[in-house]
């Protein structure tokens, strides 16, 4: 007998994105399956760098200590061009992370296998694994109208088989969802027919994990090398390591007979052999331990469609490729399942309608082309020849630098901006105006008034599916604490979105809201108890826009971000930390009807 089960969620492929889909489900209380077709994850190589958004986001799940503490930090990047005596020569030095507003104004690299190992050690605490090693032979979507519009239906139905050395076992995975996190060469993708569109480009680049043994000095920097012998990139790795990224010449790589890449060329000392003439007059001697070496030809390609009827999703190096030397690919497939996760988990308890998750295509597809873009613009810049006396068409040193600094918010993914849909509404982003809506929430140390100890907000924004709504309610005059009251009523109303969607905590799954108090004012005029209850669940949930005893820490929030600190300000942070609302105390109406436009009232869904 063939073996039959039912699961809400089927996670195929337990790369980075797979696998952050997977913690971030299970944290949820989400009933899911993750499989794997290796036996084992990634060992070396791969992906490397972590961008200062996506430390935010791992933050938010309680996993960037360990990153923190054991990845190495990249601050600066080096720019080496070519200088009079044939060589390279240093002409400038910027910060590697530009993007003013990044809470780590540092970029990470550690090895794959490390931030997969994260998540996999996160699941098991939590009693999860991977199923490994298995393969899915056949998806099936039904074509049922009512049966795809409805969130209990089970509407996906796939064949798994168990790769074993005795006999292969079959099994038949009934789901409500899918998500494809299955890689560049996407089985999933395939099978739903969805085409790669873009460009393979000509460029060919070597790259090599390696302990080096040089005199060049920004070795452990950032360094963007353009000789007249080809570029380079320097990514300074954890403990000793270090990567190059090295562009190769077709003679290095091709094979003359066939025109193709034969891999047999691709070897350490043929990376090291180019390094020494781009590095020229810098000394790149036998490198004392090679850990991974590989080649690559950029393609940039994005996913036409990242889901078919909402029920089968695609994510990561399934639905978008590109060059890994701006450090986008990881970043963009751990962020792609973040926006999906909190959205599924909604739509599986019954709180939201299952059009919110159309949101998930429409927000990262936009996002994906964009970084395509970016990187196309990037990679050109970093592959064309520099500008020599020679050669007065080449890429000069300020144009580089230029888009290295353009470009800032877009590679740190501190400046991902969710364009308007049903839960993006900028109809009062002048409340606010340094708040973008549709942006992640900016960082800001707050004191909390209870006990005057200074909070960053963003730790108090985790990603546990809850709407987070940060109330800066002003200075606490006694005029203002009456509309504070009034407020407080004016929510408490049974009709208000508060009433209506405010979902109760039930086992492991959380409250639908979060309420997070933030008064103007010095710490020593603020009593917290003046604040009524609906605005102060819990001690820790009051905060003050005031500095810490050092004088060191917080301060300036009000005018930072544009709120008047004579009104009552609302600002809904969505489960993922971006944005979706901002009102004035007085457009209630616009509130219930951002929530109303994807949420289900409490009245309306059926007593289970």
């Amino acid at each position: 007998m063939v073996k039959e089960s039912r699961v809400d969620v089927l996670i195929i492929g337990a790369g980075p994105c797979g696998l952050m889909c997977a913690n971030a489900l299970a944290g949820a209380g989400v009933d899911f399956r993750i499989i794997d077709n290796r036996p084992v994850g990634v060992s070396a190589g791969q992906a490397d760098g972590i961008q200062p958004r996506t430390i935010e986001v791992l933050q938010s799940y309680g996993l960037a200590e360990p990153l923190l503490k054991d990845g190495a930090q990249m601050h600066l990047c080096a720019f080496y061009n070519p200088g009079p005596g044939g060589g390279i020569e240093r002409t400038g030095r910027t910060a590697d992370v530009t993007a003013p507003s990044a809470r780590y104004p540092f970029k990470i690299t550690i090895a794959q296998a490390s931030i997969e190992a994260l998540f996999v050690d996160s699941l098991k605490s939590q009693g999860i694994s991977v199923d490994r090693p298995m393969v899915p032979s056949s998806l099936e979507i039904s074509e049922d109208p009512k049966e795809l519009l409805d969130p209990s239906s089970y509407p996906v139905k796939v064949v798994l088989d168990h790769i074993s050395d005795t006999t292969p076992e079959q099994e038949i995975v009934h789901a409500k969802f899918v998500l494809g996190s299955d890689g560049a060469h996407s089985w999933v993708r395939k099978t739903l027919g969805f085409s790669m569109d873009g460009e393979q480009t000509d460029y060919i680049w070597g790259v090599i994990d390696f302990i080096p043994d040089t005199d060049f000095p920004d070795i452990r920097n950032r360094a963007a090398i353009h000789s007249s012998n080809g570029s380079c990139m320097i990514i300074p790795r954890e403990g000793d390591k270090v990567r190059f990224y090295l562009q190769m010449s077709d003679k290095d790589v091709m094979d003359p007979e066939t025109g193709r890449i034969d891999k047999q060329k691709v070897t350490p000392e043929n990376l090291i052999n180019t390094a020494r003439k781009t590095f020229y007059p810098y000394i790149v001697n036998e490198p004392k331990e090679v850990d991974w070496c590989s080649i690559y030809i950029i393609g940039q390609r994005v996913a036409s469609k990242f889901s078919k009827h909402e029920r089968v999703f695609i994510g990561g190096d399934a639905c978008h490729t590109h060059s890994p030397k701006a450090g986008q690919g990881m970043n963009a497939s751990m962020n792609d399942a973040h926006n999906l996760a909190w959205k599924l988990a909604q739509v599986l308890r019954g709180r939201a309608d299952i059009s919110l998750l159309k949101t998930y295509e429409l927000e990262r597809q936009k996002y994906a082309q964009d970084l395509i873009d970016f990187d196309r613009e990037f990679s050109a810049l970093f592959s064309g020849k520099p500008r020599t006396s020679e050669n007065q068409e080449g890429v000069t040193h300020e144009q580089f630098l230029r888009a290295f600094q353009a470009s800032g918010g877009f590679s740190s993914g501190i400046g991902v901006h969710y364009m308007p849909s049903a839960i993006v509404d900028t109809i009062h982003q002048g409340c606010a105006p340094n708040i973008i809506v549709g942006q992640r929430m900016l960082p800001q140390i707050f004191v909390r008034a209870a006990d005057a100890r200074p909070v960053e907000i963003q730790d108090m924004l985790p990603a546990d599916t809850r709407f987070k709504l940060l109330l800066f309610v002003g200075l606490l005059t006694s005029e203002q604490l009456m509309n504070v009251r009034r407020l407080a009523e004016q929510l408490q109303l049974p009709t208000s979105f508060l009433q209506k969607y405010d979902y109760p905590a039930q086992g492991n799954v959380q409250s639908m809201f979060d309420i997070i108090s933030i008064t103007a004012g010095h710490k020593d005029d603020v009593n917290f108890l003046d604040l009524p209850p609906t605005f102060r669940t819990h001690w820790s949930k009051v905060l003050i826009d005031d500095t810490d005893v050092t004088g060191r820490l917080g301060g300036g929030a009000y005018p930072r971000f544009g709120i008047d600190e004579t009104e009552i300000t609302m600002v809904v942070v969505r489960p993922d930390g971006y944005v979706g609302m901002i009102a004035p105390s007085t457009a209630l109406e616009s509130m219930d009807k951002y929530f109303g436009s994807f949420m289900i009232g409490k009245t309306l869904n059926p007593v289970e």
